[in-house]
């Protein structure tokens, strides 16, 4: 139970960072900007966040060095999944919990920063609690 103590304070953070974000830019930007600048901002709030964390993966004798990429990884414990999309489709949710499945993580977060209110795009993804 501590260790998912420790992932939801992080899991507050960013979200903390992701709204600071959110208010400054507002939404219809690309990914990868919403991902570089919650980055930057998570790292000068002194976490370890890496972007585009390539996930070797191995499907019977063939071997992916990079079966996917995750978008944000902080402190190595808590990934995330970042949209600019219209809607999420039910899609995103699964891919979301299959990445967090092959890296045997606990907690993701799936922002859509493509929304209004910010709020309305943060969706909790729980892999096995």
């Amino acid at each position: 139970m501590e260790h998912l103590k420790i992932e939801n304070q992080i899991a507050t953070a960013i979200l903390d960072q992701a709204f600071k974000i959110h208010t400054e830019l507002g939404p219809g930007l690309l990914e990868s900007v919403y991902e570089k600048c919650l980055q930057y901002e998570l790292i000068e709030a002194g976490y370890d966040a890496r972007t585009q964390v390539p996930v070797p993966m191995n499907y019977k004798t063939i071997r992916f060095d990079a079966g996917f990429r995750i978008d944000l990884l902080v402190n190595h414990i808590v990934l995330v999944e970042i949209k600019s999309i219209e809607n999420l489709a039910p899609v995103h949710f699964a891919q979301t919990l299959t990445y967090l499945r092959m890296k045997n993580l606990k907690l993701g977060l799936l922002i859509n920063f493509n929304t209004k209110h910010l709020k309305d795009g943060i969706h909790r993804v729980v892999n096995n609690l």
